[in-house]
Parts: structure tokens; C-alpha cells; sequence
């Protein structure tokens, strides 16, 4: 596919009335009530706190896929990327006719609705909902579960965002978005199941390779049968972890939403035209594997040791505020930042000429008597 067909698709049919990082059932209400949008709508469950859980089904192909984002609430990146993709499929576009023939494509937009609601990672009862595929302990893990059991997909797409401290390998590159073919069982046998995924994501590796190559890693694929992935290919049904992750100076993750888009399109655009068997699965050996190297911010050659910070994300009044917190005072020599500030052999000082200290909220430093702001806008 060509690049820049997809590009002209993206900028097209992007959904505007999604942005930012607070996306949750309220911001999407008008989407599903869109008359294009709401025949293809059912309501499949209820949230601990009774917050009404969504399906979206397109298309009348054979190939069935089932895609589920917002597991974790406060990874919003991938659910915009999936309503920018419901524009494209519901055009008159040459691809949009071709995937839904071929494919029936199940979406669930936002399966933890109470986190999305608190920006949160956990659902209402505190439960990583992507440990509890065993459990089954809470609402809308079930939920999954019956979508899963009577959808009966040929294949899963598993969609999250991943935090600013990731970098692509041992490199100076963010791993601006990453994939994992999970293991299926505790000897992470490269079994004919996940070959197959290992080849769709080959493909889109591929693919964004020649837009931002070096910035896509995959993740450690030690087995873990509570997460829902290691479950769900343990059912020999081939699953595939999208990470939407950091572009630099990208913190509203739009960039990032632009690429999750176009995986999703090389994906489906892949899974319509093959009979896959997974005997392509090779490359995805060479996409290197995720490491946490990066800081948001490093403040270097200091009088003492470097000052590395994270920004921590907090929902204040509706706006994700981004806290920068010292996480590290140490030898950062062997980490990279998305943005340094030189101390020029200077001491660094928090508010009130205190010293800094790790574990510490700071909005700015003093170096030489010079105020540093360390706070990122608000989105």
C-alpha cells in the first residue's frame, strides 16, 4: 500500500471532535449516535459503575477480527486512531470496500469506561483489567470474554499506549509505536499461532519503517496467562499488542494517532488480501526489543550528578495536567531525554533556593540564579 494513499486518507476522514488525551464515553456519545455509526452500534455491558460498555461491528467478510482499546483507561491514543479509522471504512474508498468485503471487524472503543472517565490505568475496583483473563473477576472482563467466545475472531487486535521512558532497542530513538506477538505458552514456542501474527507485524513494521524508521520496538514476550493477549493466543487465535507511543514533542499523541491509524490500515489491508500462514514471520525477529532509556527531561552537568525527570499525569478539572516529578539524581549518562538543559556546572535548586530532591513535584529550577520551567502544556 502506498504511503501516501494513506496519508491523504488520514487527513481526509480524521475524526476533528476527538483530541487530546481525556477520551472517554462522553466524548465518543456523538460518534455512535451518528447516523452512519449507530446501526453498526450495540450495547454489549455495564462497567462496575454501570457506565454502558460499546461494540461497533463493519463489514460482511469471512475474515473476523476483533479489536478492543481503552482496556487500560488512560490510553486514548488508540481509540482516536480507530474513529479515524471508522471514517475511512465507511467512505466510498476503493481499500474501505475491499477490507469489508473480505472481513467482519468487531471494535470494542472504550472497554474500561469508569478508568477512561478517571484517567486512570485501573478499572473502578483498582484491577489491571489486562491481568484478570483468567479471573474473570470483574464486569468488563467478562464482557470481552462473551464478545471473544461468540464473535469467534480469526484474529485480535489487543490496542494500548505506552508511557515516554521507551526507547526503540538500545538506542537514541522513542519507540514511537510497538507490537508484540505474545507468547502462548511458558516456553514462548514460536508456534504456527503466533508465526502469523509475527507476519502482520512484520508487515507493518515494514510499512512505517520508511516513515520513522528506527522508532518501532516490540516488547518482551515473557508468558503471562492472566494478560489477555498470552489468553487469547494460548486459544491459538492470532493476537497482535499495538503500542501507541512517543513522537518527539508529541505529548497530545496526534502524530502518534496518525501511525496507529495506518498499522490498523496495513493490518486489515493485509489480513483482506492474504491467506496467511505465517511463513514471513522471520523479520519480526529484527525489530528490536523495548527498553526504558528515556527521561522527558535530564538535567545535565550539574555541580553534583545528573537530575533526570518524568512527567506524571494527573486529571485536574476535565485537563490532563503533566506533573514533572525527579524520579532519578544519579549517573544518567547511559539514558537519553526528550529534552536536556545544560546546568553549565551549576547547582540546581528547586523553589525557595531548596535543594532537589528525588520523589519531588518541581514546576521549575534555579540554575545560577535563572528560573527553567519544567512543565509541559496542558492538554
Amino acid at each position: 500500500m502506498q504511503t501516501e494513499l494513506l496519508k491523504s486518507l488520514y487527513k481526509t476522514h480524521k475524526e476533528l471532535s476527538l483530541s487530546g488525551r481525556y477520551i472517554h464515553t462522553e466524548t465518543i456519545l456523538n460518534l455512535l449516535e451518528n447516523s452512519r455509526i449507530n446501526p453498526l452500534v450495540a450495547l454489549i455491558g455495564h462497567s462496575v459503575n454501570n457506565e454502558n460498555i460499546y461494540s461497533i461491528t463493519i463489514g460482511k467478510g469471512s475474515k473476523k477480527i476483533l479489536m478492543w482499546s481503552q482496556m487500560h483507561g488512560n490510553e486514548s491514543t488508540t481509540t482516536k486512531a480507530i474513529f479515524d479509522m471508522l471514517n475511512v471504512l465507511l467512505a466510498s474508498e476503493s481499500i474501505s470496500k475491499s477490507i469489508l468485503a473480505s472481513c467482519t471487524i468487531r471494535i470494542i472503543p472504550i472497554l474500561n469506561p469508569d478508568g477512561a472517565k478517571a484517567y486512570t490505568r485501573l478499572n473502578a475496583n483498582e484491577i489491571d483489567l489486562n491481568r484478570d483473563a483468567q479471573d474473570l473477576s470483574q464486569p468488563e472482563s467478562k464482557v470481552l470474554k462473551k464478545v471473544f467466545d461468540s464473535f469467534k475472531p480469526n484474529y485480535c487486535f489487543n490496542l494500548h499506549g505506552q508511557r515516554t521512558l521507551f526507547s526503540a532497542g538500545n538506542s537514541n530513538n522513542p519507540a514511537t509505536v510497538s507490537f508484540l506477538a505474545p507468547a502462548q505458552d511458558e516456553n514462548c514456542t514460536i508456534t504456527s499461532t503466533r508465526k502469523i501474527a509475527m507476519e502482520i507485524i512484520s508487515e507493518m513494521n515494514s510499512y512505517l519503517q520508511q516513515q520513522i524508521p528506527n522508532q518501532i520496538g516490540i516488547y518482551d514476550d515473557a508468558f503471562n496467562i492472566n494478560c489477555v493477549g498470552d489468553t487469547f493466543q494460548n486459544h491459538n487465535i492470532p493476537t497482535m499488542l499495538f503500542e501507541a507511543g512517543h513522537f518527539p514533542n508529541d505529548y497530545h499523541r496526534d502524530i502518534t494517532r496518525e501511525y496507529i491509524f495506518q498499522s490498523l490500515f496495513i493490518a486489515l489491508h493485509y489480513i483482506s488480501d492474504h491467506t496467511i500462514s505465517g511463513n514471513n514471520h522471520k523479520t519480526y525477529f529484527k525489530i528490536p526489543e523495548n527498553q526504558k532509556l528515556f527521561y522527558d527531561i535530564i538535567i545535565r552537568n550539574t555541580s553534583n550528578k545528573d537530575i533526570g525527570i518524568q512527567f506524571h499525569e494527573e486529571l485536574i478539572e476535565n485537563s490532563i495536567h503533566f506533573a514533572p516529578k525527579i524520579e532519578k539524581i544519579s549517573d544518567l549518562s547511559s539514558f537519553f531525554a526528550h529534552k536536556e538543559i545544560d546546568a553549565r556546572g551549576q547547582e540546581v535548586f528547586a523553589a525557595n533556593n531548596e535543594p532537589i530532591a528525588e520523589g519531588s513535584e518541581n514546576d521549575f529550577v534555579w540554575i545560577n540564579n535563572e528560573k527553567y520551567s519544567l512543565k509541559m502544556k496542558n492538554i
